[in-house]
């Protein structure tokens, strides 16, 4: 059994998972045979304090280094009890812990509106984008489009990589499967040149072009789908979608992006080595559209700023992890100290 303010080490494989036992008085807390339990004496050492130092980069390190590596990594209490920590006074122990604590406070924070932000979006998806809720101000009948009905399909190629004037100081972003990372594609990891595309090596897609992954290993997860800001080349593995006038590439990206599981369910090729998605499926795919562009990119615009907001949160977030790692770079080795 363990008690409040335990401290439970993992002993045998995924290691350095390290938890303090919940400040309940009346609960009871059972221990597995893969856990480990220590408890310290509080008149010298604060739980809060060991806690956050184990699950820093140097507690972590010293998990792993000091483990035995033989069939499944594991360690024991001989070793546990041979780990060693810094040890401030008592008094700093505990302001250090509560200023560490405030900000895994603000982190669980944000963590959770994170999760209810990302659970409206795709409710929002799910509305707006299969006509269940219309925008104030639009009406009429809303239809529902093949993707080979909403604008012009195009492949692509690799120019060959024997001739040097084809990437020598390319500045044509070329578009690979491992691009499409991001809904917006402005970038990419290799670019080609101009004569790349005069000799028609592969193919050239204007700004704001449909950009979807047909052929990658990432098929067995999500549906990769992007839009291209500027003018971009793309290789075999992509197909490109250059919509027509009469509908909003901001839409069509948001469109396919919700549809990413139904698209994968019903236009994926079964018996490849690498998946890869049926085109002539996937042109008989169809979505829901609004009947004019301006309730096309409204719905986008909606959908556009709570991305935005969303975006901005996790960003939040992730200074604010930055942060607590520097906090505890300084303060749990004592180049900084309080109190």
């Amino acid at each position: 059994t363990a008690r409040p303010r335990d401290l439970v080490f993992t002993q045998r494989g995924t290691l350095g998972q390290v938890a303090i036992v919940p400040d309940s008085p009346h609960a009871r807390y059972l221990i597995s045979q893969s856990q480990m339990k220590i408890s310290l004496d509080e008149t010298r050492f604060d739980p809060r304090f060991v806690h956050q130092y184990f699950t820093s980069a140097p507690g972590q390190k010293q998990i792993v280094v000091s483990a035995i590596q033989t069939g499944v990594p594991h360690t024991n209490l001989g070793i546990l009890r041979r780990y060693e920590f810094p040890a401030p006074p008592i008094e700093e122990q505990r302001a250090i812990a509560s200023a560490l604590s405030d900000v895994d406070a603000l982190l669980d924070g944000l963590t959770q509106l994170i999760s209810k932000k990302r659970d409206l979006r795709q409710a929002a998806m799910q509305q707006l984008l299969t006509g269940q809720i219309r925008l104030p101000g639009f009406h009429g009948e809303c239809e529902v489009k093949r993707l080979d009905e909403l604008g012009t399909w195009k492949g692509g190629m690799t120019p060959s990589m024997q001739i040097a004037a084809y990437w020598e100081n390319g500045d044509v972003p070329w578009i690979s499967s491992g691009d499409v990372k991001s809904a917006l594609l402005s970038r990419t990891a290799y670019c080609i040149t101009g004569a790349a595309v005069r000799h028609g090596t592969t193919t050239l897609v204007p700004a704001k072009t449909i950009i979807v992954v047909m052929r990658s290993g990432i098929l067995r997860k999500y549906f990769p789908v992007a839009m291209t800001l500027v003018p971009m080349a793309i290789n075999q593995d992509i197909k490109a979608l250059l919509p027509y006038s009469d509908y909003s590439p901001e839409f069509l990206l948001h469109a396919l992006t919700g549809a990413g599981e139904r698209i994968l369910a019903s236009c994926l090729k079964a018996g490849t080595t690498v998946e890869s998605i049926e085109l002539r499926w996937l042109k008989a795919f169809t979505l829901w559209v609004p009947p004019t562009v301006d309730e096309q990119n409204a719905v986008a615009a909606v959908l556009n700023d709570m991305e935005a907001e969303l975006t901005a949160l996790e960003a939040r977030r992730d200074k604010t992890r930055a942060l607590k790692q520097g906090m505890m770079q300084e303060l749990l080795t004592g180049r900084i100290r309080l109190v």
